[in-house]
């Protein structure tokens, strides 16, 4: 990092009582910056607060402190030092996926994830989806309850309960998952190019709904689905020295 040690810090908090108390610990410790000034985010919450940060702050660097409950993203939380402790950290520049959805009333939408885009049956009937990858069929019917593409960084969330792999961070690939294959019976999913585009056909729609999601943003009910990596839009996450994503990531292997 080459931030200086008097950073011109802003704080966000999630809404939680934990996060509100310590946004009003910090701030009168540090003090706020107004979000035109800031040369650094440190956001106060969960995951969930991370990636909504990330995605309204594109290119200035984030740094997490755990006030929730689960806390990847996150560093631990601690008030003296901070300045200190911001200058020295590591970071990692992520690209987000870009997702566009096409719905039954003809219109397309775009959306930005982080983590990772899902197809989701949005009935009680399992989903048929045809999978290409740069316009060439890979598969011409999954039936499943769903199908998750994702990053490096998102592969240790819904993907990996998914049973998808872990993508170590940098790694130019990502993780295609599927949701609880049908047919092909046990068909886990593949790793594809970065660069590569995958799209989702959804067969048989009005029998079988599906909807798509972005990190958390949906849509509904979907015809198909696009998704690749977005180059030009980058997302910088900090961590504490020796707690970087890469090693949260190595670690995640072996509990």
């Amino acid at each position: 990092m080459s931030l200086s040690a008097h950073l011109k810090i802003r704080f966000v908090a999630a809404g939680t009582e934990p996060a509100q108390a310590a946004l009003a610990e910090l701030v009168a410790r540090y003090g706020q910056v107004s979000r035109d000034v800031a040369e650094v985010i440190v956001a106060l919450g969960g995951d969930g607060l991370m990636l909504q940060t990330l995605h309204e702050r594109a290119g200035l660097p984030i740094y997490g402190m755990n006030c929730g409950t689960i806390g990847f993203l996150m560093n631990d939380y601690a008030v003296e030092g901070l300045h200190a402790r911001v200058a020295a950290a590591e970071e990692a520049v992520l690209n987000p996926l870009a997702m566009r959805a096409g719905t039954e009333d003809g219109q397309v939408h775009d959306a930005l994830a982080i983590n990772d885009v899902s197809l989701l049956r949005a009935g009680p009937q399992a989903a048929k989806l045809r999978i290409s990858v740069n316009g060439v069929v890979r598969m011409d019917e999954l039936v499943c309850d769903g199908a998750i593409v994702c990053t490096p960084a998102g592969s240790t969330a819904y993907n990996y309960s998914a049973h998808g792999p872990i993508l170590p961070i940098g790694s130019d690939v990502l993780a295609l998952t599927a949701v609880a294959a049908f047919r092909p019976r046990r068909w886990r999913g593949a790793i594809v190019p970065k660069s590569a585009t995958v799209r989702f056909d959804v067969l048989e729609p009005e029998k079988r709904p599906v909807m798509a999601d972005a990190d958390g943003r949906s849509v509904r009910p979907v015809l198909w689905v696009e998704t690749r990596s977005e180059p030009t839009i980058s997302h910088r996450i900090l961590f504490e020295t020796g707690h970087g994503l890469g090693e949260r990531l190595m670690r995640e292997q072996f509990v």
